[in-house]
């Protein structure tokens, strides 16, 4: 009986939880270029299992790139992103977005911005 158990744990894998798809871990690298010179870099990555990627930078440090693949779910990933001065900052149809200001909101904001607190007296003993 113990045999038999023993038997089926290692004819039957553990399943895995984990994010991806079963294709996911035979993927292989279908093409690969990195040109990296003084003045900056170019980089892409294509595998067989649809994933995408690509990268280039200038002197400056400021980097245009993208990501492509394919979600557990079948959806199309697409996101580009730029990487500059002002922080990384993604773009894709998938990134969650803020609901628009309420109105009523966005008056008193700029109400508030246009009449600033007058400043506290400052009283010395």
């Amino acid at each position: 009986m113990i045999c038999a158990v023993l038997g089926l744990a290692l004819a039957n894998p553990p399943v895995s939880h984990g994010v991806g798809r079963s294709e996911d871990v035979h993927a292989e690298v279908q093409s690969r270029s990195d040109d990296i010179r003084a003045d900056g870099f170019d980089s892409s990555l294509q595998t067989s299992n649809g994933i995408q990627q690509a990268a280039s930078g200038d002197v400056h440090g400021n980097i245009h790139g993208s990501f492509i693949w394919i979600s557990p779910e079948g959806e199309h990933v697409d996101i580009k992103y730029v990487a500059d001065e002002n922080g990384y900052q993604p773009q894709s149809a998938l990134i969650p977005t803020p609901p628009p200001i309420p109105e009523a909101i966005a008056r008193a904001v700029a109400w508030l911005e246009s009449h600033p607190p007058a400043p506290e007296p400052s009283y010395h003993h």
